[in-house]
């Protein structure tokens, strides 16, 4: 009988691909792990502490340093190259260099064969994956980026922190831009199926929240754990390989990612954080939201700063 190995390729393997691999290796989520990196010394000593780990983990992973080229045999590939900046405390300070390093490497892929999906991480991730999906000539399922996926997580320990409950038992949702232009979907918050609107109404006491000042808390996490590390790592991790392993497992979560989309909301041409479906196909379905009239003029102020600053690349 033959079996079929589950593969992911991961570019860059600086802060935040080599906590990616580990991540991945640890819950066992792909068999084999291909690592790229122009910086061949980084990605061989990442490549040996990987392998030096596999001894003592639960499932057997083998990992490759390997060639651009060699990525094409993935099923998945990671996108995590750039350096972060600080410039601003605004991740669009990252822009033009985050594009002209894909520009390097994806049409690389794309000559090789690469038929698989592409998972981007790198900042501003919204637009950077938009600039994937137009140079890698793939669907637009089958390109998409972690997004506000972390900026959920982030809202959903907040909201943990203030009720009492487990982050299982909240359905919550940061949309918009992985970026300043993020807003809370309040309107679509739920605590064990319960809207919050109505709790409100019924334990004032419990939930009548600062949604104003909960809401920046979430938005400015990131630098947060910026300022006493340089870098975000196991969040983003956690919620790449959340991702993943919906994707290769067929799960068909409701994931908040950034995905292309056209005509919800009224809105259309970028990449941008909603609910969508994940699976073996990559985005299979998008859920509209039944959003508020405020959060929907949030929603389109912004996806206009993601047009504005697609319209900055050189």
């Amino acid at each position: 009988m033959a079996f079929s190995l589950k593969k992911v390729g991961i570019v860059g393997i600086g802060h935040v691909g080599a906590h990616v691999a580990y991540s991945l290796a640890v819950q066992g989520i792909c068999d084999e792990l291909y690592l790229y990196d122009i910086n061949k010394q980084k990605v061989t000593s990442e490549y040996q502490d990987l392998t030096d780990s596999v001894c003592y983990l639960p499932h057997r992973v083998n990992i490759f340093n390997c060639s651009c080229e060699q990525l094409a045999e993935c099923d998945l590939i990671v996108n995590s190259v750039g350096k972060i900046d600080s410039v601003g405390r605004e991740r669009l300070a990252e822009l033009q260099r985050s594009v002209d390093m894909i520009r390097t490497f994806v049409p690389v892929l794309k000559n090789a064969g690469f038929k698989g999906i592409w998972l981007n991480i790198t900042n501003p991730c919204d637009i950077i994956a938009y600039e994937l999906w137009k140079l890698s000539g793939l669907d637009k399922a089958r390109v998409l980026g972690t997004g506000t996926g972390l900026d959920t997580s982030r809202l959903k320990a907040v909201l943990a922190r203030e009720s009492g409950f487990d982050h299982k038992s909240i359905t919550a949702y940061q949309l918009g831009e992985h970026g300043n232009s993020q807003f809370t979907a309040w309107s679509a918050v739920s605590f064990g199926g319960k809207p919050l609107n109505q709790l409100e109404k019924e334990m004032p006491e419990k939930f009548s929240f600062d949604k104003t000042t909960l809401s920046k808390e979430v938005a400015h996490a990131g630098w947060v754990t910026f300022d006493g590390k340089g870098a975000t790592e196991y969040g983003i991790a956690s919620t790449a390989a959340r991702m993943i392993n919906c994707i290769f497992h067929d799960e068909k979560q409701i994931f908040p990612a950034s995905v292309l989309i056209d005509g919800h909301y009224n809105e259309s041409g970028t990449f941008v954080s909603v609910p969508c479906i994940l699976g073996k196909n990559g985005v299979e379905g998008i859920i509209d939201l039944d959003l508020s009239s405020e959060e929907k003029d949030e929603f389109h102020d912004t996806c206009k700063v993601m047009k504005e600053n697609i319209a900055r690349i050189r």
